[in-house]
């Protein structure tokens, strides 16, 4: 059937490269994607795919082949976009102020269209189910994951496993790549409130600084990686905002400090969590000072089941060639997929997006983010291909 759907992913390539230009150019921010959603849902319905919409925005469309309750896969998609002017001179540019698809959810959604139209068109040449689920909310807290999740849409029916793809441009178009195991890291929010004797910048003696307090907190925090934890694990810490002070002589009486925390084993994160609390309060009291700490606990690290992602690498090396399937490199960024991985046997995939030649090498979460679009073709093709055969 490797034919059969290669053939169609060309039929069905300049349809999606336009759907996906059209959720480019309209983007909307986490659970806020009602026009993507109504526009995903039009598209189903002309297809003829029955569909039902859960967690406000997200949409689960149901495709059955023969003998649907032998067996069922589910594919997912994430919808929603970031809080970044675009910066790319395209006929498709962002058309709404500070908002972007710059992690190439666009480029995901397209893909899993395109696996549905496939998949419609071949329902009678493949055995059981596949849901295909377009999601919301996978930039933010608490991950539209977990809502959709909570809602029963991996009930009814129960899917044995699930796939995702992400665009990738460190890989070239129409390149994928796979892990076993650990693959992304866990994200928390670290916020941090210090409140300490402000007053004059002359006379530091008369006062606590918070300033200074939030300044030894920013490097000491650092020991909590670097003499705590297994160096084999990976792990990372990064304070990313500090706020205090509106002026040159006035040593103000309160701060703010913002970060992450990243992690791939789950007992060494929750352990951590209590370090870092036990030291920001401590430290503070120390310097005479009062610390509110809160973790804002996010997403749980992905981890792909192994067997399967072996199986799937190797079907995907039967679709797209030995030479363009490689072993994904370990990440510390992280993404909401992982509650389903914690649910089923899960495996997330990378698809290269990138083109040198063109100059298509941005970065994702960056303004000047963009793929090269023959990569839809293949992405769409290798997710009606993993979905029928392993």
């Amino acid at each position: 059937m490797i034919d059969e759907i290669k053939l169609l992913a060309g039929a069905f390539k300049n349809d999606m490269i336009q759907f996906r230009r059209h959720l480019h150019a309209h983007p909307e921010l986490s659970f806020r994607e009602f026009e993507t959603s109504s526009y995903i849902q039009k598209q189903l319905q002309l297809i003829g795919i029955s569909f039902t919409v859960m967690a406000t925005t997200g949409i689960v469309a149901i495709i059955e082949g023969k003998n649907p309750s032998s067996r069922v896969v589910a594919l997912r998609a994430d919808i929603d976009a970031l809080p970044i002017e675009e910066q790319n001179d395209v006929d498709y540019k962002s058309k709404n102020t500070g908002i972007m698809h710059a992690c190439g959810h666009d480029v995901h959604s397209a893909c899993l269209l395109g696996a549905v139209k496939i998949l419609h068109r071949l329902k009678d040449r493949w055995e059981g189910t596949v849901k295909c689920i377009f999601q919301p909310g996978e930039e933010k807290n608490p991950g539209g994951a977990s809502i959709m999740i909570r809602e029963g849409v991996l009930l009814n029916p129960v899917p044995q496993k699930i796939f995702a793809l992400h665009v990738h441009t460190v890989m070239e178009a129409g390149e994928f790549s796979f892990r076993g195991g650990m693959v992304m890291a866990s994200a928390d929010e670290i916020y941090i409130t210090l409140k300490a004797k402000g007053g004059h910048a002359a006379a530091p003696q008369l006062t606590a600084d918070p300033i200074l307090i939030g300044a030894y907190l920013v490097t000491g925090l650092q020991q909590i990686i670097s003499r705590n934890n297994n160096p084999f694990n990976p792990s990372v810490l990064s304070i990313t905002s500090f706020q205090g002070g509106t002026t040159t002589n006035v040593i103000p009486s309160e701060v703010k400090l913002m970060g992450t925390f990243r992690a791939m084993n789950e007992e060494w994160r929750f352990e951590a969590h209590k370090l870092i609390k036990k030291y920001v309060e401590e430290t503070a009291a120390a310097m005479g000072a009062t610390a509110e700490v809160h973790i804002d606990i996010g997403y749980p690290a992905v981890f792909n089941h192994v067997d399967l992602s072996q199986k799937a690498k190797g079907q995907a090396a039967l679709y797209a060639g030995k030479e363009k399937v490689f072993e994904t490199e370990l990440r510390m960024g992280a993404e909401d997929f992982a509650f389903y991985s914690q649910q089923i046997p899960a495996c997330f995939f990378r698809l290269g997006a990138a083109n040198k030649a063109k100059g298509i090498t941005s970065g994702v979460h960056t303004p000047t983010f963009n793929v090269d679009e023959d990569a839809i073709e293949q992405g769409m093709g290798m997710m009606a291909w993993l979905a029928v055969c392993v």
